[in-house]
């Protein structure tokens, strides 16, 4: 900086020239209104500038305004607008944050039905660790069809045929009523399942009577006394419902493992209200841990009973890993009560519909890949795995994603910010604020008419449809006759450098009744997680049993 400025700046700050210029702007546009009737705007704004800069100065929470008054504005409106220059002038096409351009790109252009070919070769680093691809065969197969099948709860009395890939759970209340008719609709037209979020089943989920997943969270929503506990009748009522496909019963989600919540009373509207069974205006608490069992055994036989109140559906419940031995207490209820679930959904902390602490949202929690590897290895070691069927949710978008699912032991996959981009989600990240730009995750009149229910149908259901087609090819490429022959032979993976390795030797997978085995002290622990936390595990309690 010159020498004269430097000078200039002790004893006039510069910092303040914003708010002289738009004094000196007052005094001449002033002069020049009053005497010749001209300058109007320059007074006037002039003059805004300085009730602004003197309301800067005596204002106490923020510093940078109170040293420099009017141009501290731009501090925070470039910081409000950070989020959109990043996204659109500054991320490269495969900068995940959480979803890459290349991937958003990929959904909407599957939803709109336009062209998803790349030109000119893959602009991943084929060379940078953690590269993976999945190996072809010589012999591709040729398939008739892409609606990909798989048999949930094949002993209960309504056993349920689902796709493989389907709609992650999603509140109403988080999205909007045209959100949920859309995604409702798209999988009635797809002939695939929706699952209603822990907020119950809204008058907006029966509309378009699309096959449903009712995730029963621990509020008890739809199924609920007055006093938060659980209604055997309510419940009950609402689950004999032809929509009703699956019950699942939410231990923890993703985006907030460990978590409660509380939807303030000013956002209980009568419909929200009426959809999750309690009073309207007043605060609607989702507590941390459920109040109806307290005990893996006593959870187990109250999935049995939900199971027999809603006629034989299938019925199964969802979890991030947390504590392993929590798990492990989990499997060895089954083996003791011989209850077991009609399936488990593995949900890795990378999922994130739900706005969360930062905390939660970055360190808390297990990722897909492990949770879902330490749930299949552990139903398989107990000879139970051929009973429970498995689904993944964490960031799956992509055919490819599906097929890697599903390689590490998923039977399927489901997806909340895949399907909110085929609903025309930009990834703004102001779904917590009520004001979502494209009235997705919203309760504003005005901004949920934006989504067109006829049009995001159609979106919703091509992407579903172009993804299951992307998928086909995949399993064709292969060698392989449907997606739950994929396996971890069949995904590679760069660990470094030069050197790779296919999935199935770079992660560890159990034998059948490996871990029985070991217990029984016939075989050694297959993993050190296994040895160190299964003796912890006690079915009687969550709780640890001391060394």
């Amino acid at each position: 900086m010159p020498a004269w400025l430097i000078a200039l700046n002790r004893h006039v700050p510069i910092r303040y020239l914003a708010l002289l210029a738009c004094a000196l702007m007052l005094l001449l546009g002033g002069f020049a209104w009053v005497g010749f009737g001209q300058w109007k705007a320059v007074a006037l704004i002039g003059g805004l500038g300085v009730v602004i800069g003197l309301r800067d100065l005596r204002q106490t929470p923020r510093a940078v305004l109170r040293n420099y008054p009017v141009i501290g504005h731009l501090r925070y409106l470039l910081e409000f607008v950070r989020p959109e220059i990043r996204q659109y002038f500054i991320e490269s096409d495969n900068e995940a944050a959480p979803f890459s351009r290349q991937q958003r790109s990929l959904v909407y252009q599957r939803a709109k039905g336009d062209p998803d070919k790349r030109p000119f070769g893959t602009q991943l680093d084929v060379h940078k660790e953690g590269y993976e691809w999945i190996n072809h065969s010589l012999q591709p197969t040729t398939l008739a069809g892409h609606d990909f099948r798989v048999t949930i709860g094949e002993g209960c009395a309504q056993p349920y045929s689902a796709s493989v890939f389907n709609i992650s759970a999603m509140s109403f209340g988080a999205l909007s009523a045209n959100a949920i008719m859309s995604l409702n609709a798209g999988a009635r037209k797809g002939g695939f399942m929706h699952d209603t979020g822990e907020g119950s089943i809204s008058r907006y989920h029966r509309e378009h009577g699309g096959d449903l997943v009712w995730e029963i969270g621990s509020g008890y929503f739809g199924c609920r006394n007055d006093d938060g506990s659980f209604s055997e009748e309510r419940f009950a009522a609402n689950a004999v419902s032809p929509q009703v496909k699956l019950i699942e019963l939410k231990l923890s989600q993703g985006a907030k493992p460990g978590h409660g919540g509380v939807l303030p009373g000013p956002k209980v509207t009568a419909e929200i209200a009426a959809a999750r069974g309690v009073p309207e205006g007043v605060d609607c608490i989702s507590p941390s841990a459920h109040s109806a069992f307290s005990t893996p055994v006593g959870m187990l036989q109250f999935i049995d009973k939900l199971r027999t109140l809603s006629g034989g559906k299938p019925t199964g419940f969802k979890l991030c890993i947390g504590h392993p031995w929590e798990w492990f207490a989990l499997a060895k209820a089954m083996v003791e009560t011989g209850i077991t679930p009609d399936f488990i959904v593995v949900d890795g902390a990378e999922g994130g519909t739900g706005a969360a602490p930062l905390e939660f949202t970055d360190h808390v929690g297990a990722p897909m890949q492990e949770g879902l590897l330490l749930v299949h290895n552990t139903l398989v070691g107990l000879n139970l795995r051929d009973k429970v069927k498995i689904g993944a949710a964490g960031r799956i978008v992509s055919a490819f994603d599906i097929a890697r699912a599903m390689a590490l032991g998923a039977d399927w996959c489901n997806s909340a910010r895949g399907f909110m981009f085929a609903l025309g989600c930009i990834q703004a990240q102001n779904c917590h604020t009520g004001e979502c730009p494209t009235g997705v995750t919203t309760q504003d009149p005005i901004r949920q008419r934006a989504l067109v229910v006829r049009d995001k149908t159609e979106r919703v259901w091509r992407f579903h449809q172009n993804t299951m087609h992307a998928l086909q090819e995949l399993v064709q490429a292969a060698g392989l006759t449907h997606p739950r022959d994929i396996s971890a032979n069949h995904i590679v993976r760069r660990i470094a450098g030069d050197q790779v390795r296919l999935l199935a030797h770079h992660l560890s997978f159990l034998k059948p009744g490996e871990l029985l085995a070991a217990e029984r002290g016939e075989a050694p622990w297959p993993h050190a997680v296994f040895g160190i936390y299964w003796p912890m595990a006690t079915p009687d309690a969550f709780a640890p049993t001391p060394p």
